[in-house]
């Protein structure tokens, strides 16, 4: 519910390339991953402050911001803001869908 939520908002601010990764089955810290591209760094910032207001009764934990990249901590969920140089050189897609789950 709080994903789609998530989702929801980031559309409606003009968010682009929104991407939904479930990792509940995966060895990984969080449950749900959102990762979006920005506009430029206005929009980034734009987007980050509007994230903190609406999410707010959410328990946001962090929120780690620069120019190009910010992520916002929800406990179980992890938001990544990304422009789009940032996105395509860290290429976080790849990496998020390559983890495997383990079994310990």
């Amino acid at each position: 519910m709080v994903t789609e939520k998530i989702v929801k908002l980031l559309d409606e601010k003009k968010a682009e390339n929104i991407e939904l990764f479930d990792m509940r089955e995966k060895d990984y810290i969080v449950d749900d991953v959102i990762i979006a591209s920005t506009l430029n760094e206005k929009h980034g910032h734009s987007l980050t402050e509007h994230l903190k207001k609406e999410l707010k009764s959410y328990g946001i934990l962090d929120i780690e911001e620069s120019d190009e990249w910010s992520v916002i901590d929800l406990g179980d969920k992890l938001i990544h803001l990304m422009s789009p140089e940032s996105r395509a050189k860290y290429n976080l897609e790849e990496f998020l869908s390559q983890r495997e789950k383990r079994a310990y």
